[in-house]
């Protein structure tokens, strides 16, 4: 069938046509999730953090050994004036570490999955390099290192940025040259690791900084790292993390909440009470509930804080995979069986 042209004024350009296309073609070359801090459903601020784990801003985890300091992280609204961004992770030195024992360290990191990396052509001669951008505000001047790390073959790269003028906004560019050996797995698990060092002891920043793709070797990752947690009076706040294919940078990519929300959900997500649907087996005083996920979540999930309304006690799930859960209660009344809580669902990396 032949197609007519459009001879209306309103009508689209053949070369507009391409273009819309093309933005589909771009979206998301933004290899990281919620860069720009708008996504915190566990919480927005967190006091005493002191050890691994995802305490409030989605998709960022905090490295963080037993020493390395105590900090509140939270998401803050200090941003850049003008850049578009609304909110930033901010770090709050509350208990300080002036003197880093050798295995001490502080990261913020972000992993990825490897079946999202394969258009990067990694292991081959064509590897592509990786550019990333970011807005950093800190306390404390100095030298900061950004790291890619190869979880699938044990290897990684440095480079180093300097905060040049204390509490100011700066923007930064890292470019990492593409890396020809080791290609990532094609699957769901953590394949690249982007690290924010903070703090690095001796362990980690005692040899010579490794500022090209090699084995890794722990003394050269984070070498001339300033210690951030030297000081209750250090802060640092960062946003607009973009890494994208190439060797420039180019403006962040904003996108809609719903969508980052969505892509957040994939890892992890929380539940209201009344999301849940309730089957109930008056024989017994039983109950079953259910509840569909938002999204398919990256694998079978691990649930958290369910809570009933009166002295039920989970037995357990059936049929939990990435698409839903159900939980048995039993040693309930019939007349009371919803649940007063929601619950967690954690796929993280």
């Amino acid at each position: 069938m032949a197609l007519t042209r459009l001879t209306s004024a309103n009508a689209i350009p053949d070369d507009s046509v391409a273009n819309v296309k093309m933005a589909n073609i771009v979206q998301s070359k933004n290899i990281l999730i919620n860069g720009d801090m708008q996504i915190a459903q566990r919480a927005t601020s967190t006091a005493s953090v002191s050890s691994n784990g995802y305490h409030t801003l989605d998709r960022w985890q905090t490295n963080l050994s037993t020493a390395g300091g105590v900090w509140t992280q939270s998401q803050d609204t200090d941003v850049p004036t003008g850049s578009g961004f609304a909110t930033s992770l901010k770090m709050d030195c509350t208990t300080a570490d002036s003197s880093l024992a050798a295995g001490d360290r502080c990261i913020i990191q972000q992993a990825i999955e490897g079946q999202n990396l394969q258009y990067l052509k990694k292991g081959t001669s064509s590897a592509q390099s990786l550019t990333v951008s970011f807005w950093i505000k800190s306390v404390k001047t100095g030298t900061y290192i950004l790291e890619l790390y190869d979880n699938d073959n044990t290897r990684q790269i440095s480079k180093s940025y300097t905060v040049s003028s204390a509490s100011t906004w700066e923007k930064k560019t890292v470019t990492f040259a593409g890396d020809t050996t080791g290609a990532f797995g094609n699957d769901k698990a953590a394949s690249l690791y982007l690290n924010f060092w903070l703090a690095a002891g001796s362990t980690y920043s005692g040899g010579t900084l490794n500022t090209s793709w090699a084995a890794n070797t722990n003394a050269n990752r984070a070498v001339g790292q300033v210690n951030l947690a030297d000081s209750t009076s250090n802060d640092c706040w960062i946003t607009g993390i973009q890494m994208e294919a190439g060797d420039t940078a180019s403006e962040f990519e904003f996108l809609p909440y719903d969508i980052n929300l969505a892509r957040c959900q994939r890892y992890y997500f929380k539940t209201l009470a009344s999301q849940w649907l309730y089957a109930i087996n008056s024989t017994n005083a039983n109950s079953r509930s259910e509840v569909v996920f938002k999204c398919t979540m990256r694998d079978t999930p691990t649930m958290g804080g369910i809570a009933f309304s009166n002295s039920g006690t989970a037995t357990g799930t059936q049929n939990a995979n990435k698409n839903h859960v159900t939980v048995y209660v039993n040693g309930i009344g019939a007349a009371d069986t919803s649940l007063n809580s929601g619950a967690t669902f954690a796929a993280e990396l």
